[in-house]
């Protein structure tokens, strides 16, 4: 029985000579600039007031509602539109500003909010949010 070293077909078998060649020289390049990626960096970090300010309470939020006709309710007691500007104008001459929070109809116009919205606007307020309680 003899065997034969002579194959006339194409290889079956996979080459990993140049497999591990390029493996060896990763590991290699790893090995050169992991040190060079593990030195320490100086952060200046903002340091603690030493005076800090007592936090503020949070005033109870007003609530503004819309009707469907338009109809505005500040703190559940009816306001029209000069009413809800004076209303604006004393919330905005104060240092801690209360949030206002804005309950629209579903079936409200948008004029209706955006007017409010454009009121609160020209007051520089900026805590305003809206909620679904209607």
């Amino acid at each position: 029985m003899s065997f034969s070293t002579k194959t006339s077909g194409p290889m079956s078998e996979i080459n990993v000579t140049p497999l591990v060649d390029v493996m060896l020289v990763l590991l290699i390049i790893f090995m050169i600039t992991a040190p060079v990626l593990a030195h320490k960096i100086q952060v200046d970090l903002p340091q603690p007031n030493p005076n800090p300010t007592p936090p503020t309470t949070p005033l109870d939020p007003i609530h503004l509602k819309i009707d469907q006709a338009g109809a505005l309710y500040w703190n559940d007691t009816p306001v029209d539109e000069l009413g809800l500007k004076a209303q604006l104008a004393v919330i905005a001459q104060q240092s801690n500003q209360p949030e206002i929070q804005i309950a629209a109809d579903d079936a409200v116009a948008y004029q209706y909010v955006a007017r409010v919205l454009a009121d609160a606007k020209s007051y520089n307020l900026v805590k305003i949010g809206f909620t679904e309680n209607f």
